[in-house]
């Protein structure tokens, strides 16, 4: 069989030729290396499509068969549909694995770029008949008769009902199957009141609620290609449980099924029964090592259930063990807000329990529990193996605080003492790190100081209130409590690594997130936060989106079932709602195909065009119609709405409009994601040069201007024209310049620097370009401070004592260069003489002149008159004669 697959792909190669890795990561083969052998095929095998069954010969067997039969189907895919990328990762079981990882790490689509309300959102969505509480399951490439190979999306309802559907499409059901076809006449689903389920969970009727699960389709293996499920119906005013067995391609019943489920267990010789009334599957079923395991809790309402936990032979349908987790009493329910009980790869089961009566060994409420499925020369018996109980159980299950979450079973051989370790949360937000070789029991020893010192380790309230079940990615542990925020853990030597290496925000919502990636990259966490759903970069937990984001409530899912949880697989995320399945996923690409980041001047055009591909198969999709926009910045399209060729491309060209700069273009169409285009519309050739800032300046002689004097180069359209050559002339009149000649910038720009010449007055600089009509700037330089004073007129006088003299007295005030300073204030003094002025002091006019009145004092003699300038050394001096 090895060589035969060999061949196969060697013949893939020679004719269609070399997979690009792309390709091969698309449909899966990116994980099968050419070097086959029968460990490498069992490896891939468990880990894709049956890793329930790792342990035995049987089921390696049947794996490998099936393996042929999908890898089979999907080179003949590759063959005769070579534009078709196949479907690669079932979901057979809660949250993918038995480990309850809750990672489906082979998903190539989805990335943190792309999971944005633009690209991503509500596809479809398909009605049912009633709430949808466990998850929907998922089988790629299955052969449905009379209706060929679908990717096929299974879901079971409180009204016992299962469905299955195309994955990819909306439409009718592929098939439908009632569960109470397979009971009594006159058989219904439990009224929610019969129950008493409805106080809490809103639920109107109880029939399957807990999520299936699958073994998927082989080749050789009778039962293959089976649906497992637990359903309640209500017949003649009793309550009956059944184990169902579908086939996954018809939905008809199989392997002889159903079966009623009873279920007693005997203790130190009291038999316990389990009540039908009273007891409810909520967690997921377990299929492991070709046994199906079912656990049983709480209606939500009563004090009458226990917690049970049921192994049935997968092929027989026939009960293997029983356990019972609270003997003689009631309560420690095993619900785990619906997420499946857990294995390992040795076939140990794992439940949490919540509250109840305690008693080690025999009754453990509020306990994480191992039990094992072992084979007696009279049958089999479901035993308990080991357990741990919190030091505080009794405070946990008197408050209501029990352990409700599902257990997370890490990869075997961790680093450290520990090699085998499990985490469980509580309600608390408490996170135990367990030794699953030694798990602790009680400490009776151990108080609120010490913490439960028997175990790896413990967070106390760490993670906030009912956290759900922990999800491993990436070496890293992440919780989801209500109300706060979602936090991720390294894991370092078998130990969560404090503080956190992530958060989020504050979440309302929370409880069994999982995370998709490809590998150890592009992770994504998704979780249900209150009424929506929402995606977070696992690395960085930042949200990337919302089902509230997009306008109009495009997303918006219906009401949702109480703890429902999404899944995801092959590009697109499934929820079951109060009445549909809605289907999540990338919107078909209008992708730029050409002319993209072009430029070309103003009033010219570019062309561009887009391609409407699927984003699942890569196929061109011919046909829609894509209207072109540049978001009314008024440019012009040859065509603004075309409808794609048979290669799904839609051409057009663009004329920019009168303004350059960069435009933003796009391609759009109803329910694709948009194309966009950045285009650069160049300025045309300079037409005219514009004074545009720094011109009426003035500043003293030898200063520089304030301001840069600016000119602009514009086209015909006043768009900014660069390289343009300006030269700045003052007709030689002295003054400097910063930079001369000045080219212009790319928004058309020349920019100078000027200094004032040394000879005050106003004075033209002019701006010039080769070929385009200079602009002129008008700048004033004003005189500097007073640096000299010098007489005018009015020396040399004579007059009678108190007689003003027939001429004023005038000097003249300049600064260093000579240029005459007006405003200067100007002193005169008569030495105290006794005379008196007209006005002391006296501001120059705006020739720089000062005049004065003086009249002569009353005595007669000569009088030295001074005026003096503050700062200026020396005065003017006038000699009066009083006679």
């Amino acid at each position: 069989m090895l060589y035969a697959l060999r061949n196969c792909w060697n013949n893939v190669d020679q004719i269609a030729g070399p997979l690009s890795p792309r390709f091969q990561a698309r449909v899966g083969l990116l994980a099968i290396p050419r070097e086959l052998d029968i460990i490498h095929m069992q490896s891939f095998s468990f880990a894709s499509y049956s890793q329930e069954n790792k342990a035995t010969n049987r089921i390696a067997a049947r794996t490998l068969s099936g393996f042929g039969v999908w890898l089979a189907v999907g080179l003949a895919a590759i063959l005769l549909f070579p534009g078709t990328l196949l479907a690669q990762t079932p979901v057979t079981t809660w949250h993918y694995d038995n480990a309850r990882t809750s990672a489906n790490t082979t998903e190539t689509l989805l990335t943190p770029a792309n999971v944005k309300f633009a690209n991503f959102g509500k596809l479809f969505s398909d009605p049912v008949d009633g709430i949808v509480v466990g998850h929907p399951l998922y089988l790629p490439q299955v052969s449905i008769p009379g209706q060929g190979i679908h990717n096929v999306l299974y879901v079971a309802t409180l009204h016992d009902s299962v469905y299955a559907f195309d994955a990819d499409a909306p439409g009718a059901p592929l098939w439908t199957t009632s569960i109470l076809a397979y009971s009594p006449p006159g058989a219904t689903p439990v009224p929610a009141s019969v129950k008493q389920s409805a106080t809490t969970t809103g639920w109107s009727e109880v029939g399957i609620v807990s999520t299936p699960v699958i073994d998927p389709p082989t080749a050789i293996d009778p039962a293959a290609g089976t649906l497992y499920l637990v359903a309640e119906t209500y017949e003649n005013s009793k309550v009956v449980h059944r184990l169902h067995a579908l086939d996954v391609t018809t939905g008809l019943e199989k392997l002889g099924g159903p079966t009623t489920i009873t279920a007693s267990y005997t203790l130190n010789g009291v038999t316990s029964t389990m009540p039908d009334l009273f007891e409810m599957n909520r967690p997921g079923l377990l299929l492991d090592h070709g046994h199906i395991y079912i656990a049983w809790g709480s209606n939500c309402c009563n004090g009458y259930s226990q917690g049970w936990v049921l192994a049935y032979n997968a092929q027989t349908l026939q009960q293997e063990g029983a356990f019972d987790a609270e003997p003689g009493k009631a309560l420690a329910s095993i619900w785990q807000t619906g997420a499946g009980i857990s294995a390992d790869s040795a076939g140990n089961v794992y439940a949490e329990t919540s509250e109840g009566f305690y008693a080690a060994g025999t009754n453990l409420s509020t306990s994480v529990l191992k039990l094992t499925l072992q084979q007696t020369q009279t049958g089999s018996s479901l035993t308990l193996a080991d357990w741990f109980t919190p030091f505080n159980h009794q405070y946990l299950s008197s408050n209501d605080l029990d352990m409700a979450e599902g257990v997370l079973i890490l990869p075997d051989n961790q680093p450290g003492p520990n090699p085998n370790e499990a985490i469980a949360v509580g309600k608390q937000g408490t996170v135990y790190v367990l030794n699953r070789d030694s798990m602790g029991h009680l400490c009776a020893a151990c108080t609120s100081t010490t913490g439960d010192t028997q175990i790896i380790q413990e967070l106390r309230n760490a993670v906030g209130f009912e956290s759900g079940t922990p999800v491993f990615w990436n070496n890293t542990v992440y919780f989801d409590g209500q109300s706060s925020p979602v936090l991720a853990y390294s894991l370092s030597n078998g130990q969560l690594v404090l503080p956190p290496v992530a958060q989020s925000m504050k979440i309302g919502g929370g409880g069994n997130a999982l995370i998709t990636a490809s590998g150890n990259s592009n992770g994504i966490l998704w979780m249900i936060n209150g009424k929506s759903m929402m995606a977070m970069d696992a690395q960085s937990l930042k949200v990337l989106y919302t089902t509230v984001q997009a306008p109009n409530g495009r997303d918006t899912p219906p009401p949702l079932a109480h703890f429902a949880t999404p899944i995801a697989a092959d590009g697109r995320v499934f929820l079951g709602t109060q009445n549909s399945v809605v289907v999540y996923g990338l919107f078909p690409d209008l992708a730029v195909a050409a002319g993209n980041q072009q430029s070309a001047m103003v009033t010219q055009s570019v062309n561009v065009e887009v391609q409407a591909i699927d984003p699942y198969t890569q196929n061109p999709i011919p046909g829609i119609t894509v209207t072109f926009s540049d978001g009314g910045k008024g440019g012009s399209f040859s065509s603004s709405t075309v409808v794609t060729d048979s290669s799904g491309m839609a051409p057009t060209s663009y004329t920019f409009p009168t303004k350059s700069g960069t435009y933003t273009l796009t391609g759009t169409a109803p329910g694709f994601a948009p194309a966009t285009f950045t285009e650069t519309a160049l300025p045309g050739p300079a037409k005219m040069l514009v004074g545009w800032s720094g011109t009426g300046q003035s500043a003293p002689v030898a200063t520089a201007l304030k301001s840069a004097i600016v000119t602009k180069a514009s086209d015909a359209f006043s768009n900014g024209v660069p390289g343009v050559v300006v030269t700045y002339s003052d007709n030689l009149i002295g003054g400097s310049f910063s930079g001369n000649p000045v080219t212009t910038t790319s928004t058309g720009f020349a920019s100078v620097n000027y200094t004032n010449p040394t000879v005050a007055g106003k004075h033209k600089i002019v701006a010039s370009a080769t070929g385009l009509t200079s602009v002129t700037f008008l700048e004033t330089a004003t005189a500097g401070a007073p640096a000299a004073i010098a007489t005018v007129s009015g020396n040399n006088q004579a007059a009678a004592p108190s007689t003003t003299l027939s001429q004023p007295l005038v000097v003249k005030v300049t600064d260093q260069y000579g240029n005459t300073v007006p405003n200067a204030a100007v002193t005169f003094d008569d030495g105290g003489a006794g005379g008196s002025f007209s006005a002391n002091p006296v501001s120059t006019a705006s020739n720089g002149t000062a005049s004065v009145n003086y009249t002569t004092p009353p005595a007669t003699g000569t009088v030295t008159i001074n005026a003096t300038v503050s700062g200026v050394s020396g005065a003017a001096a006038f000699t009066v004669t009083v006679q």
